[in-house]
């Protein structure tokens, strides 16, 4: 049962929201249609522009706009790919775009001032999983000298145990080691270093306090910001030997025949939070009901794309396909987005999870993994000096809105179109999931002991660490 407590939420909601609020929360009780009738009024603003990246996880915008899920919330949609992640963001900030698919980490570093500084927040948590890390020909080559392998094939996950001697053999050669990442506070990025820190590869740190915002400082690895579509021609140019990114650009190394994928995020953390949706706090203020109604139309269409074990997932493909959206072969997007992940040529496994925009509360917009970008931020010093537990929990309940995610979801249910069992139970006291163990190195991730959970790792700032 969907259980909500309003005085929770009331605090950190703006006043134009409270009346909208009032009419749609209740303590601990479901909602009923008569209570509902009112809960979302007319949208302030009707005419929408939403930016994207040509990412197949930015599918839950095609869909409701293709599905009309916007339009039945009475918003006439523009979708805009953009050529890059600061492009897309700066666009947010000031305006041009009302809202867009956004990295997790975006709204989270702009708001605490890292790179661009504005307040940006989300409510609403696009997908889980959906990236992979992919290595040249070259590297996958001397890599499997040291991967254990079963009915001939590797043993899978893939850790990067198996590539720390590589990266060892490249630098007693004075070749430095260099990999790609989308963006500096992407979840590739987190992933990447998470992976390559796990098997004991350093991949560096960054000092904004001292105006060293390459992350590269001590690093083994050199980590380096690639666009996601330019990844398989800057790894085939030889300018990078792997990188991290989502998809189709990982299966299109493979389809290329120029690389190997070696793991999926699904094998780092499994079902990790990916993408948001954001836009900035002015506009959230602005404009309460045509955001919440935004945030229904979304829960919608991420509902479609799960439905009935992806049954609807040939047709997703489909659409994406099409040069407004992706623009990738079908082939290549139907690799992952149906289940399924090809890792070295004709070494095609079942990842039914590989892409989730619904199930296992895909959409609900958790403080606890808000936190977990925020705790990486300061692993590698994105964050540049140590903050207390509470500090870690202030940011994500500035940036991440379940109070606006409750009143969309809620509406849906009393319309119909959504059932109160699909969506979380848990304690809006916090919004915290329970503690994960499910990561690489079997360290576990306790989002409400952020400071504890850093002291865990062997490489990486903790405590009161200061570069």
């Amino acid at each position: 049962m969907f259980t909500l407590k309003t005085s929770s939420l009331l605090k950190n909601v703006p006043k134009t929201l409270t009346k909208v609020l009032a009419l749609t929360l209740m303590v601990s009780a479901p909602l009923s249609l008569a209570q509902s009738e009112e809960s979302v009024g007319w949208p302030e603003k009707e005419e929408l522009k939403f930016g994207f990246i040509k990412l197949t996880d930015m599918a839950p915008l095609a869909i409701a706009y293709e599905k009309g899920f916007f339009e039945d919330e009475g918003l006439y949609v523009t979708l805009e790919a953009q050529a890059n992640w600061k492009v897309l963001l700066d666009r947010v900030i000031d305006g041009q775009l009302d809202g867009a698919h956004m990295l997790a980490g975006q709204p989270l570093g702009a708001t605490i001032g890292f790179g661009t500084e504005s307040h940006v927040v989300t409510a609403f948590s696009m997908d889980l999983n959906g990236n992979g890390i992919t290595v040249s020909n070259e590297i996958w080559d001397k890599m499997k000298a040291h991967i254990p392998v079963k009915e001939g094939k590797p043993v899978h996950p893939i850790k990067a145990d198996y590539l720390k001697p590589v990266v060892d053999e490249y630098r007693e050669a004075g070749k430095p080691f260099k990999m790609g990442m989308v963006f500096p506070v992407s979840t590739h990025n987190y992933e990447l270093r998470y992976w390559l820190a796990a098997g004991g590869i350093h991949p560096g740190y960054y000092a904004p306090h001292k105006g060293d915002t390459s992350g590269q400082i001590d690093a083994q690895a050199l980590l380096s910001v690639t666009p996601p579509p330019q990844m398989p021609a800057t790894m085939e140019a030889g300018t990078i030997y792997g990188y991290c990114v989502g998809e189709p650009w990982n299966q299109q190394a493979v389809f290329k025949g120029i690389g190997v994928p070696v793991i999926t995020d699904y094998e780092i953390w499994k079902n990790n939070p990916e993408k948001v949706f954001g836009v900035s706090q002015a506009w959230a203020d602005k404009y309460p009901n045509t955001h919440i109604r935004v945030v229904k139309a979304l829960i919608r269409a991420a509902m479609w794309l799960d439905e009935n074990n992806n049954a609807n997932r040939p047709e997703a493909v489909k659409i994406l396909a099409k040069s407004t959206y992706v623009g990738a072969d079908e082939e290549v997007l139907a690799n992952s987005m149906t289940g399924t992940f090809e890792y070295e040529k004709g070494d095609k496994r079942e990842v039914p999870d590989f892409n989730v925009f619904f199930r296992y509360n895909a959409t609900f917009p958790y403080y606890s993994d808000a936190i977990w970008y925020l705790t990486q931020m300061r692993r590698w010093g994105q964050i540049s000096e140590p903050k207390s537990d509470d500090w870690y929990k202030d940011i994500a309940r500035k940036v991440y809105k379940p109070e606006i995610y409750a009143v969309a979801a809620k509406a849906l249910i009393a319309e119909g179109k959504a059932d109160a069992a699909d969506f979380p139970e848990f304690d809006t006291e916090t919004g915290f999931k329970p503690p994960q163990s499910e990561f690489i190195d079997d360290v576990t991730y306790d989002g409400s002991k952020p400071n504890a959970y850093l002291e865990q790792f062997n490489i990486g700032l903790k405590g009161e660490t200061v570069l």
